[in-house]
C-alpha cells in the first residue's frame, strides 16, 4: 500500500495511543477521537514516548490529529479502529454511530480483546465491512494483531486490513471463526484458569507457579509453539500424557471462586498493591521496566534463527 491511508482511532487511552503510534510511524494520516480533554491532551506526548522508545523521530507525533468530535474524526477514514471500553453495550453504541458517520468505503474494526465481533455488529447494516483487529498491549512492541472475520465480513476487507497491518510492521493473524477470546486470549486464559485453580487449591503459591512457567516452557514459547512442541515430542507421547493429565485439569464453568474472593476482598493486584502477591511501588516499576526491556529486545533482535 504505497499511498498513505486515513486511519481514525476511536478512543485515546493506552491502546488507542499505541495504535496511533504504529500508523503514524508507518506514514499514514491518523486522527484520534477522545472525549476526555485530559486524555486527549496527552495523546501526542504518549505517541512521542513510544517513538523515542523505538528510536524513531518523535516529531512524527505532531502529525497525530486529535478531536472530541466523532463525525470529524471519521469523515475521511479508510479504516476506523474502535478502542473503547471492553463493554458490549458501549461498543454496539459506538458502531451504530460509525456506520452512520463514516464513509461507506471505510472498514470498521473493533479492538475488543474477547467479545465476538458478530455480537458488536448485530443488527447493523453494511456488516460486510465490520471485523475485529485485536491488538496486544503494548501495541508498539507486540507484533501480533488478530484479524477476526464474522460470517458477514467480506474477504476483500480482511485481505486489505492484513496487507495494511503487514506494511506497518505487524504480524497479522487471520482468525476465520469468530469465537469469544479469538485465539490468543483463549490460550492465555486457559493457562490462567489452571494457574489460579492450582494456587487456590494450595498446590503451590503464586510466586512458585510463576517461576515454574518462566523457568521452563515459557522460555521456549518464542520459538516453539504448543503444536510444534507436540510434533517435536511426538503425538503418541502427547496422547499418553493427555490420558493422564486431561481428566485432572480444572473444569469450573465460570471464574474460579478463589479469584472471586480475591476481588471481593479488594485484592486487585497492582491497582491495590496486593493480588496473588504483595507489590511495593518499586517492585511494580521494576516489573514494568523489565517487561518493556524484554519486548524491546525481542522486537529489535527477534528469536534466534
Amino acid at each position: 500500500m504505497p499511498e498513505p491511508r486515513s486511519i481514525a482511532i476511536v478512543g485515546g487511552g493506552l491502546m488507542g495511543a499505541g495504535i496511533a503510534q504504529v500508523f503514524i510511524a508507518g506514514g499514514h494520516h491518523v486522527t484520534v477521537f477522545e472525549p476526555s480533554a485530559e486524555a486527549r491532551g496527552s495523546i501526542r506526548e504518549r505517541v512521542a514516548a513510544d517513538l523515542r522508545l523505538l528510536d524513531r523521530d518523535e516529531s512524527l507525533a505532531d502529525a497525530v490529529a486529535t478531536t472530541a468530535n466523532l463525525a470529524q474524526a471519521v469523515a475521511q477514514a479508510d479504516l476506523v479502529i474502535e478502542a473503547g471500553p471492553e463493554k458490549l453495550e458501549v461498543k454496539q453504541s459506538i458502531f451504530t454511530q460509525l456506520v452512520a458517520l463514516s464513509p461507506s468505503r471505510a472498514i470498521l474494526a473493533s479492538n475488543t480483546s474477547v467479545i465476538p465481533i458478530h455480537r458488536i455488529a448485530a443488527g447493523l447494516p453494511t456488516n460486510q465491512r465490520i471485523l475485529g483487529t485485536h491488538w496486544w498491549n503494548p501495541p508498539a512492541l507486540i507484533p501480533l494483531v488478530e484479524v477476526v472475520q464474522t460470517d458477514q465480513t467480506s474477504v476483500e476487507c480482511v485481505r486489505w486490513v492484513m496487507e495494511l497491518l503487514t506494511s506497518v510492521g505487524k504480524s497479522p493473524a487471520h482468525i476465520v471463526k469468530d469465537v469469544p477470546g479469538f485465539v490468543g486470549n483463549r490460550l492465555q486464559h486457559a493457562l490462567w484458569r489452571e494457574a489460579i485453580a492450582m494456587v487456590g487449591e494450595g498446590i503451590c503459591d503464586a510466586a512458585t507457579l510463576d517461576a515454574c512457567v518462566k523457568n521452563s516452557f515459557g522460555l521456549r514459547l518464542a520459538v516453539l509453539g504448543p503444536l510444534e512442541n507436540a510434533d517435536l515430542v511426538g503425538l503418541d507421547l502427547t496422547l499418553d500424557i493427555h490420558r493422564t493429565i486431561i481428566p485432572e485439569l480444572n473444569r469450573d464453568p465460570g471464574p474460579n471462586p478463589f479469584l472471586e474472593k480475591q476481588v471481593a476482598a479488594g485484592r486487585l493486584g497492582f491497582k491495590s498493591g496486593v493480588g496473588f502477591r504483595t507489590w511495593s511501588q518499586p517492585q511494580m516499576d521494576d516489573l514494568r521496566r523489565r517487561l518493556k526491556a524484554h519486548l524491546l529486545h525481542a522486537q529489535r533482535h527477534g528469536p534466534l534463527k
